[in-house]
């Protein structure tokens, strides 16, 4: 499966439109890792705690975009497009969407 954020994939052509798929993960970020961001906060640098966290959301996402394309049998998603945002006080939020598109063969 391919997913980009191309809105076209080269070498290939788009044989039909499946629709839009979507993906979002809510990730709870636990006490010492919020301890650790503030502290991080107040002296500078990178928290790698909330980094982890948000890397591992956007591997969950593209994992769940891709299932819900292959339930449609597309051979793609393209256009993707990913987001961050918050939920609450102390919980991430990870979406993505695209469009799922089968490609033409080639004969």
């Amino acid at each position: 499966m391919i997913v980009t954020t191309t809105h076209h994939i080269d070498g290939a052509q788009v044989d039909s439109y499946l629709g839009i798929v979507t993906a979002q993960t809510v990730l709870g970020v636990n006490a010492f890792k919020d301890m650790a961001a503030g502290l991080r906060n107040v002296f500078g640098g990178r928290s790698k705690s909330y980094e982890g966290e948000l890397e591992g959301g956007v591997t969950a996402v593209l994992v769940e975009l891709e299932q819900k394309a292959a339930a449609l049998q597309a051979d793609a998603v393209i256009a993707v497009d990913i987001d961050y945002g918050t939920v609450g006080q102390d919980m991430l939020m990870v979406s993505a969407s695209g469009t799922a598109v089968r490609l033409a063969t080639r004969d």
